[in-house]
């Protein structure tokens, strides 16, 4: 994962739509790439955060990525999803994010904390007990049944949710991106596969979506209507009676009116076999595998739209955008291998990323792009 050490000679910047900047509320972003949360198992085991997390952001600053956003960082102990995930339950982790902040503020990009609760897709052993959920729907992949929530514990998760976004604020991050999609809490409350509830919290659209609406007035409460806050946003769960993209599209506008400044748009779970990483090569036509979903959703919004999806040539980037179907992209993998690309993008050096979505990348032991390291595929650097 080393920044490229080619010489580019000042240049001015390419003429195109992706490198115009927009706002977040009043956030500038200096162009429209978005480094989509990632997971990087660069954590220590109590969530700290390491020299490796801070050198892999300022790597992807340095990349001149407009908005950096983390992996999902855990709101509370029973919300951990795996080993070597970034906590943000207490305090005393409040000093190692901004060591983040810190780095990425260097440069001109703007970085958001992602703030998460893994639910019913985790295990035992690291949540500390049975995973919580909206209800007892059993979860395959896991291999559990999850233990439906009283409306004390849920009740205690919205405090943790905002109390989360205090401390990213303390750390001085640029906004927040609050989780909600791929089947963790905030989504599996949303969608009705995993929803089964008849309470306030369950059964219409607004009920299922109240816990991050609360969520959202109580960060609101705390940091001002100013403040940038963000939505992953689950379209399709991909699965049978899941949610679906006219009813996410109802929940965006309610999102919108409950103060979400911008919404990043993605799909799947894991027991539906796709989450957001799909395996690739994709062709062309196949890049933006959720951008026409992006763009049902941008079309009822009046807030900035990120479309994501498999999306590596610069030509279909820029033509998602040009078309209005999103307002910013977002790239996850390609940033794995080429944590630069987007300076190489503007200079003129890439069209197309050197990702093959082969998801080796993925790796526990600290993300990496493992095709490189495995296949000894020759790169721009030793072209």
């Amino acid at each position: 994962m080393n920044m490229t050490k080619e010489k580019t000679s000042p240049a001015k910047p390419r003429k195109s739509v992706l490198f115009k900047p927009i706002n977040i509320a009043s956030l500038p972003i200096s162009n429209r790439f978005v480094r989509s949360a990632t997971h990087d198992f660069m954590a220590d085991e109590s969530g700290f955060v390491t020299d490796r997390q801070v050198a892999l952001f300022d790597q992807l600053a340095r990349g001149e990525v407009g908005l950096i956003i983390t992996g999902h960082s855990f709101v509370d102990p029973r919300g951990k999803a795996s080993l070597f995930q970034t906590a943000a339950h207490n305090d005393r982790f409040i000093a190692g994010l901004q060591r983040i902040t810190e780095t990425v503020h260097r440069t001109s990009s703007r970085i958001f904390l992602q703030i998460a609760h893994a639910g019913r897709q985790t295990k035992e052993k690291f949540a500390g007990g049975i995973p919580l959920a909206p209800s007892a729907v059993h979860e395959p992949v896991f291999k559990l049944t999850p233990h439906p929530m009283s409306t004390a514990e849920i009740r205690s998760v919205i405090q943790a949710f905002i109390a989360a976004a205090r401390r990213a604020r303390e750390a001085r991050f640029d906004g927040i991106q609050l989780h909600l999609a791929h089947g963790y809490l905030l989504s599996s409350f949303l969608s009705p596969y995993t929803n089964r509830r008849r309470d306030a919290w369950g059964g219409s659209l607004e009920n299922r979506l109240r816990i991050t609406t609360e969520i959202i007035a109580g960060i609101r409460d705390l940091a001002g209507s100013g403040y940038p806050l963000t939505v992953k946003l689950n379209t399709t769960d991909l699965l049978p009676s899941g949610l679906e993209i006219e009813e996410a599209i109802q929940a965006a506008v309610l999102l919108e009116k409950a103060g979400v400044h911008a919404i990043e748009v993605s799909g799947g779970m894991s027991e539906a076999g796709k989450t957001s990483i799909w395996k690739g090569p994709f062709k062309e036509h196949e890049e933006g595998y959720f951008v026409e979903n992006a763009a049902r959703v941008k079309s009822a919004v009046s807030i900035p739209v990120m479309g994501l999806g498999g999306f590596r040539s610069f030509e279909i980037m820029e033509r998602a955008v040009r078309e209005g179907k999103a307002d910013l992209i977002s790239l996850s993998r390609p940033l794995i291998r080429e944590p630069d690309l987007v300076l190489r993008y503007r200079t003129g050096l890439a069209q197309k990323s050197e990702c093959i979505s082969c998801n080796r990348c993925f790796n526990p032991r600290g993300i990496d792009c493992g095709d490189l390291k495995r296949k000894k595929i020759p790169t721009h650097k030793d072209r």
